[in-house]
């Protein structure tokens, strides 16, 4: 065995409310790394919905890496939620016409650019992530949080706005790990290095 069927939609056998994601997306900017999953308490096909004022006319993107795990109710509020700050009124009036259709002549809406979202990411339930985020691989973000700026490689964060709590390695480990890209290995070998995986003996690897 060389692990579950990176193209199934429901790894979990009878069990349709955990899902690798990247099976079940329909909209061409959200893009979705192998074996990253998605877990809903009512139905995975909400995760979609959960992506906040994606419009095809700005056309940011949700990017997410492998390996991810998403808990149930994550939102990420996309650049199509942004209004002016920098002038007197932050109201829309342009979309409504009826004379009021050339209000943002000469103006443009703010763009914080797309949210991407590393490898072997762990965001926990009801956590808001805002545009323009980059989430660094092998970070955790606790529940309820809410991330409006980067969070670094093998962080802990949580809170609103959040805060790092932590690292989870020391960053002699954590460059070591970054160069490692255990993601990116093919999926025997990753296969192989499991008990690697699991422990915290990153000298093994390396050596692998």
């Amino acid at each position: 065995m060389v692990g579950p069927d990176k193209n199934t939609r429901f790894p979990l056998e009878h069990y349709d409310r955990l899902c690798f994601l990247k099976n079940i997306i329909t909209n061409p900017q959200i893009i979705v790394g192998d074996y990253t999953y998605y877990d809903d308490f009512e139905d995975v096909m909400n995760f979609e919905k959960n992506v906040k004022y994606l419009f095809d006319f700005i056309n940011d993107k949700l990017i997410i890496g492998k390996f991810c795990m998403i808990a149930s109710d994550v939102k990420f509020i996309m650049n199509g939620a942004n209004h002016l700050t920098d002038a007197v009124s932050t109201y829309p009036f342009a979309i409504f016409g009826n004379g009021w259709e050339n209000a943002m002549e000469g103006k443009a809406y703010p763009q914080k650019g797309d949210i991407v979202i590393g490898n072997d990411v762990w965001i926990g339930h009801n956590a808001t992530i805002m545009a323009g985020v980059t989430i660094g691989d092998g970070a955790i973000i606790a529940t309820n949080s809410t991330v409006v700026k980067d969070v670094a490689p093998y962080s802990v964060v949580g809170g609103n706005p959040v805060k790092e709590i932590r690292k989870r390695f020391d960053q002699e480990k954590i460059d070591k790990l970054l160069k490692i890209q255990w993601w990116n290995w093919n999926i025997e070998k990753i296969t192989q290095n499991l008990k690697n995986l699991m422990s915290n003996d990153i000298g093994a690897l390396e050596k692998s």
